[in-house]
């Protein structure tokens, strides 16, 4: 079990740009990256007992967390194609 939070300019290293540009201009990404903080935050509580919580809650926010990351890194995918 990893301790290092998974922040999102470590999940996509190469898409600092892409990252940047897409927070300025599509709220979508950035109430779905919101999210993605929130729950990353909450999974890094847990796991540096900070907070307890259940398995079954851990396993919960774990499974939220890589469905908010595939669906950003979709947008990520979507925004380096258009810049070419």
């Amino acid at each position: 079990m990893s301790h290092t939070p998974h922040e999102l300019h470590d999940e996509f290293p190469d898409a600092g740009d892409v990252l940047h540009r897409l927070k300025m201009n599509d709220a979508h990404f950035v109430r779905q990256a919101g999210r993605y903080h929130e729950v990353n935050r909450a999974i890094h509580r847990i796991e540096t007992e900070v907070e307890p919580a259940s398995d079954e809650h851990t396993e919960q926010l774990k499974k939220q967390r890589l469905a908010l990351l595939d669906e950003i890194g979709q947008m990520v995918s979507a925004e380096m194609a258009k810049a070419g």
